[in-house]
């Protein structure tokens, strides 16, 4: 089931961990305005990381080559920062990872490009709701399928669609361990969460149907269908009462 946080000390440098993801993913959320081209966002993540004292968590990983993974509209994760230029009206999703002290701490934002249209907004707006339901259903006691049901629950309801193919994850001194955090589920189900545990819950919605293809750089995940994606994630603890977010700041994006 993945790392149990058996300590303050530990809690503590995941929380540190985490704060320096959110304060990054805060500074390329800024950036992220109508001319900059993408690979300048992960020359920006790496610099602002540095400067913080975290070690990137994807550059080399399984070998992706960034810093950080920007994914534009109709991508959905995993984007590679390169010469594409951010336009007036589009969305992006920003995921960035960092180690800390020998701990994780992982998160995402999706954010608009200059003014984008209601639909657009709404899709936001929608899958960053859908995450707080899901970490709102996280406690101790409660099984993973009353997180992913949450997460489903949530979106559906408004009438997008969950991606399946990719889901959130347990996280600690490696960024991916066990479980798997699905984003769809049946309430009542799956393993039985325990405090302490740390998890990073990453609902990725639709505005079109939930089926995904992978594009010729092998990395980059679309929609199938060409719809816009968005992606929101956090890492969290969980606890006897609401999971304690901990890639969140007190103020700006993530308040």
């Amino acid at each position: 089931m993945g790392i149990i946080i058996k300590s303050d000390r530990e809690i503590d440098i995941m929380r540190q961990a985490g704060r320096i993801v959110a304060i990054v993913l805060e500074i390329l959320s800024k950036q992220a305005k109508p001319g900059i081209k993408t690979r300048e966002l992960d020359v920006i993540a790496a610099r602002e990381l540095e400067r913080l004292g975290g070690k990137p968590s994807f550059k080399g990983y399984r070998g992706f080559p960034a810093h950080l993974c920007v994914s534009v509209n109709d991508e959905i994760v995993h984007g590679i920062p390169g010469e594409r230029v951010l336009n007036e009206g589009d969305i992006v999703s920003l995921d960035l990872g960092t180690v800390f002290m020998g701990f994780q701490g992982d998160a995402a934002v999706t954010v608009g490009v200059g003014s984008i249209s209601p639909e657009a907004r709404r899709l936001i707006e929608t899958t960053e709701a859908a995450l707080k339901a899901g970490i709102a259903a996280a406690r101790s006691k409660a099984r993973l399928g009353d997180v992913s049901a949450a997460i489903q629950d949530y979106a559906e309801s408004r009438g997008y669609s969950v991606v399946r193919e990719y889901t959130g994850h347990g996280i600690g001194r490696e960024m991916h361990e066990e479980p798997q955090v699905p984003n769809v589920g049946t309430p009542g189900t799956g393993p039985v969460l325990k405090k302490g545990m740390a998890l990073a819950l990453e609902p990725m919605v639709n505005s079109g149907g939930w089926h995904t293809r992978i594009a010729d750089d092998r990395w980059t995940v679309l929609t199938a269908d060409g719809s816009l994606s968005a992606h929101f994630e956090h890492t969290i603890a969980i606890t006897d009462d609401e999971a304690e977010v901990l890639t969140s700041l007190k103020e700006g994006v993530y308040a």
